[in-house]
């Protein structure tokens, strides 16, 4: 889709009710209900994330979403595919500016060119107890990307009507942090398998997205 009409068209979404856990439950792992239950004490400690669903144009004028594939490491989310962002910190005044500083720190965004347009549901994620908080955001001019070596391992460019297309959801066998292998519900973008928290946050997007489109 060109940029300028997505501009057009995502002006819309600031009024729009958020499809919430309806929505992100879509693409959640089918184990997901039980860990909640496991994790309840955990949670009511668990520590706090935002992060940033970036659209942009490319130089061709169409509009794309921005994902990261982190490096590996030891650690839950080694190797992962997600969107920009990461912990809280005391400097941040809120966990929007949270997300856009660290979208800055990891590809290189100018903060002063990220509008935030929407909070989208909040996720937890039981293996490192986060509560991540989405922010879906625009740039409007081509970004030029530097990733932050140390965590990103590639800057991954989704063209929109790739991310929305129905036939790039499947279902996938995949390794989780408990070391037991499972069947999910995942996207297929770009060459990548995107399933878990990331995943679910991408349905709602991806459902409001399809409000207004």
């Amino acid at each position: 889709m060109n940029f300028d009409k997505f501009l057009i068209s995502i002006s819309k979404i600031k009024n729009i009710p958020l499809p919430a856990q309806a929505s992100q439950f879509k693409m959640s792992p089918p184990f997901r209900l039980e860990l909640l239950e496991l994790f309840k004490e955990p949670m009511k400690n668990a520590k706090r994330a935002g992060v940033l669903a970036l659209f942009y144009p490319d130089e061709l004028q169409q509009t794309k979403l921005v994902l990261i594939l982190r490096n590996t490491y030891k650690g839950v989310h080694s190797a992962q595919i997600s969107f920009p962002g990461g912990k809280f910190e005391p400097q941040d005044d809120s966990l929007k500016e949270t997300a856009v500083r660290e979208t800055f720190e990891e590809i290189g965004v100018p903060k002063q060119n990220i509008e935030v347009l929407k909070q989208l549901t909040e996720v937890y994620i039981p293996p490192s107890n986060f509560y991540v908080q989405p922010f879906l955001g625009i740039v409007k001019s081509t970004p030029t990307f530097y990733k932050q070596d140390n965590e990103v391992e590639e800057v991954i460019e989704v063209l929109l009507h790739h991310f929305i297309n129905d036939n790039n959801v499947i279902n996938t066998p995949v390794e989780t942090s408990y070391n037991i292998k499972v069947e999910v519900p995942a996207y297929q973008l770009n060459g990548h398998i995107v399933w878990g928290a990331t995943a679910m946050m991408l349905s709602e997007i991806k459902d409001l997205l399809k409000n207004v489109l």
